[in-house]
């Protein structure tokens, strides 16, 4: 049985802590993306301090583990879902993060579905008008706090919002990603509840494979990213404004949610989710 032993969990946070965005040899390309106003996260937090609450925000939930018995080990976090372009710059993924980490995006009460709640982070867009110019691709984040939660987890699920023609389709869900066994359970999922999809494979720039891209920055090596089309987004929310969309979820919304946290719940009971 493969297995992931605690001392890797602290070696994981231990660089993440260092390094920054150096994680597994990999570091994030010192040039911006082509269509990037930003280096990176940290060029961002500079060049705009003092409008973080105005311009953009960054929320994250870590939950507490405790492991104060000598003669046993408790569980650790194994997931964690990720929103990078959220807000007003992707619509839809903060309130897809919350859902699918098990929380009410309106109450951020956890969801009774059985499969318990995940870490999440997000950086989320705030502007009244021309949050694009906030996206910094996800090969250049390196926020700290989101570098370390990819290190210290298993599996990250990453959100991201794209447009039709990227896709090749109007309601469909690109699954990305390094993960094949991660990216199967989704499809299978995405099937089951009448979600259409597409393999990253097909759609190369949307597939999430470069190992700097951080749902690939995991103690795994690899991890899953959806991109999801505009049109498919907008039909999960009856409200579909940044002020609306929270409290106005519909069953769309709940299907694609419940996919992405069955698939979750099925690959973390696989052999290579055991922690030591």
């Amino acid at each position: 049985m493969t297995s992931t032993s605690r001392r890797t969990i602290l070696t994981a946070f231990a660089a993440a802590a260092v390094t920054g965005p150096l994680l597994g040899g990999v570091a994030a390309p010192p040039a911006h993306a082509a269509d990037d106003l930003y280096d990176s996260n940290t060029d961002l937090y500079t060049q705009l301090a003092g409008m973080e609450g105005t311009d953009f925000a960054r929320r994250y939930r870590r939950h507490q583990y405790f492991d104060d018995s000598l003669g046993q080990s408790s569980p650790c976090n194994r997931t964690t879902v990720m929103a990078l372009h959220g807000g007003s710059i992707e619509t839809g993924t903060s309130e897809l993060c919350l859902g699918i980490a098990g929380y009410r995006p309106d109450s951020l009460t956890p969801i009774q579905d059985g499969h318990g709640v995940h870490d999440y982070w997000m950086f989320e867009g705030l502007k009244s008008g021309g949050n694009s110019v906030l996206h910094v691709t996800s090969t250049h984040n390196d926020d700290h706090v989101a570098v370390s939660m990819a290190a210290s987890s298993l599996n990250v699920l990453s959100l991201h919002g794209c447009s039709t023609t990227s896709a090749g389709g109007s309601d469909v869900v690109v699954v990305g990603g390094r993960n094949e066994r991660f990216k199967t359970l989704l499809k299978q999922e995405f099937t089951a509840a009448g979600i259409g999809w597409r393999d990253g494979s097909e759609v190369p720039h949307l597939a999430g494979v470069s190992t700097a891209n951080l749902c690939n920055r995991t103690m795994l090596g690899k991890g899953a990213q959806l991109e999801i089309t505009s049109d498919l987004r907008a039909a999960m929310f009856d409200v579909n404004t940044r002020a609306g969309r929270a409290g106005s979820t519909n069953e769309d919304f709940d299907a694609f949610v419940g996919a992405c946290r069955r698939a979750i719940a099925t690959l973390e009971t696989d052999p290579d989710q055991v922690i030591l």
